[in-house]
């Protein structure tokens, strides 16, 4: 049987990080797999986040909760896909750890995996999570556009079911704790022509706890991006 690794990164999310565990730790289950993993990449969080988790591993054995340094949501994806790759994974799969996500979509990933080497989410015309997120979506895909000539429905999206292999294949080429991960790889998969596909999710408002993202931040973030874009598009083939 094939593993899976579940992803999610997590930051002061002590209100949300029980359901979400639950939630996802039923889809590791489900995969009939001993070494599936649910890995949990708590980020340094100030609140009782690594306290929640410590408790929840206690009868949960496929629960590997990770605490590390605060550096960031793409640093920890990062860390956590490089984790699953060190661990040979068949799969990864990434998702975010504050209840925006739908898990009973996951199976519909699942068995689009004997077709594509990644699946990755679509949010468009079914987000809830407010305009001004919409808005930077649309105008990071335009700039996708631009500087790498790739066309994506989404490029962002926290729900992406991938072969390790492709992961593997891509990771090496950001930097080590690069910021949006999983704008580059999908940027990467379009560029270079591989069997991907996107699939259509639900993506609502955030369950509980606050967004620590804001417009400042999301501008600044943006700025550096695309001095970031304009590099890694110099070096795309080395």
């Amino acid at each position: 049987m094939e593993s899976l690794y579940i992803v999610i990164p997590a930051y002061n999310e002590e209100e949300n990080i029980e359901s979400v565990v639950d939630d996802w730790y039923k889809v590791v289950e489900d995969t009939e797999c001993r070494d599936s993993r649910l890995v949990v990449i708590n980020d340094g969080s100030k609140d009782k986040t690594k306290e929640k988790l410590d408790e929840l591993k206690k009868n949960r054995p496929m629960l590997e909760a990770i605490t590390k340094p605060n550096g960031g949501h793409g640093s920890s994806v990062l860390y956590g896909y490089r984790y699953a790759i060190k661990n040979n994974a068949d799969w990864i799969f990434q998702t975010d750890s504050d209840g925006q996500t739908n898990p009973d979509e996951f199976e519909a990933f699942w068995k689009m995996r004997e077709s594509y080497d990644a699946i990755l989410g679509n949010r468009q015309g079914t987000r809830q999570d407010g305009k001004s997120r919409v808005f930077v979506e649309n105008v990071l895909r335009k700039i996708l556009k631009i500087v790498f000539g790739v066309k994506v429905k989404d490029a962002n999206a926290p729900f992406r079911l991938m072969k390790r292999e492709l992961v593997e294949k891509y990771i090496g080429k950001m930097p080590e704790n690069f910021n949006l991960p999983n704008v580059m790889l999908t940027t990467y998969f379009a560029y270079f022509h591989e069997n991907i596909a996107f699939k259509t999710i639900s993506f609502k408002p955030r369950s509980a706890g606050v967004n620590s993202i804001n417009i400042k931040k999301i501008i600044k973030i943006g700025i550096k991006a695309v001095k970031d874009f304009y590099y890694l598009k110099k070096h795309i083939n080395d």
